[in-house]
């Protein structure tokens, strides 16, 4: 299915906290936007080359406006910067999707644990909690009070919500939290890789469910060449070493969709029909994984000669 794309329009952008800009987005006829799951995020075409994810944090039922939070990250490749600086209230701005690739799967009770700009995708996820009555608590923290976005809202919930600025309170107490997790929890957690590599040694992998905004580490396999057949036009393409498949399928004309090129937003996820992939995303599941039904093209490779893809 072709995924929802449209120019909205800035409808109000505010600071939320320190480096953080928050921005509310509408259609400029005032037609519905597409429905939304928590978890999911929203491609911002920004300009040519210059595509981002951010999460949706606003409300789902509310579909007059879609509201996102963006970091400034003075190290970044130029998409904070520019939202930060070219997106004031009445810019128009095109957007992609809405994706989820970090839906909020039903449990009796929740622990959620979110680092800085991760407390986007968790914020929906409480008030989800919340109406289906949900047991949870939120662990949030930040380099400092004014660094952490969206505590007005959370104060609503109580002591249900630990507030942890790092100046304050040091590292975040991860064991308090998620030693003897009590039967049926799942644990959601987004934040900066070294919060989710902590959170993934603490957590048995089938409870955990976790969003990342920069690849994950892991061991690179073998960048062998081998051969990709497009399914759909029978046609064989080499993709060789050093070179994604992404490149050798678009170089050789096929239309695919994709944005972050790192394997971490999934926009690239693509079928496979035969052959097994060499997974180096930082988005399927490891179940996902091993089912080996798609692939993130943009930096998944193959552990044979041949793959054969829905392209």
């Amino acid at each position: 299915m072709t995924p929802y794309e449209a120019g909205l329009v800035v409808a109000d952008a505010r600071p939320a906290a320190d480096g953080v800009r928050v921005l509310t987005l509408r259609h400029p006829l005032g037609e519905p936007l597409p429905e939304w799951t928590p978890g999911a995020h929203l491609d911002l075409l920004l300009a040519p080359g210059l595509e981002r994810q951010f999460s949706l944090c606003g409300d789902p039922a509310d579909r007059e406006v879609w509201r996102v939070a963006v970091l400034r990250e003075p190290a970044g490749r130029g998409g904070s910067a520019y939202v930060h600086e070219k997106l004031a209230p009445g810019a128009e701005v095109r957007v992609r999707g809405p994706r989820n690739h970090f839906p909020l799967e039903p449990a009796p009770r929740y622990r959620f644990v979110a680092g800085g700009i991760g407390i986007t995708p968790i914020l929906p996820m409480l008030a989800a909690a919340e109406a289906a009555g949900a047991e949870w608590t939120l662990l949030y923290g930040g380099r400092s009070r004014a660094s952490m976005a969206f505590t007005g809202e959370l104060a609503a919930y109580g002591d249900r919500v630990t507030l942890a600025p790092e100046d304050e309170t040091g590292l975040l107490d991860l064991a308090a939290v998620l030693d003897r997790l009590p039967p049926d929890t799942l644990v959601y957690c987004c934040g900066p890789g070294p919060l989710l590599d902590a959170v993934e040694e603490r957590c048995p992998p089938e409870v955990l469910r976790t969003e990342r905004f920069r690849p994950e580490e892991r061991p690179a396999g073998e960048d062998a060449e081998f051969e990709v057949v497009l399914a759909r036009s029978g046609r064989s393409v080499t993709v060789p070493p050093r070179v994604s498949v992404l490149d050798a399928v678009r170089a050789a004309g096929a239309e695919v969709l994709y944005s972050c090129t790192e394997g971490t937003c999934g926009t690239c996820e693509t079928e496979v029909v035969e052959g097994v992939p060499d997974h180096r995303d930082s988005v399927l599941t490891e179940e996902e994984r091993a089912a080996g039904e798609t692939m993130l093209i943009c930096v998944s490779r193959c552990r044979g000669k041949r793959l054969v893809l829905d392209l």
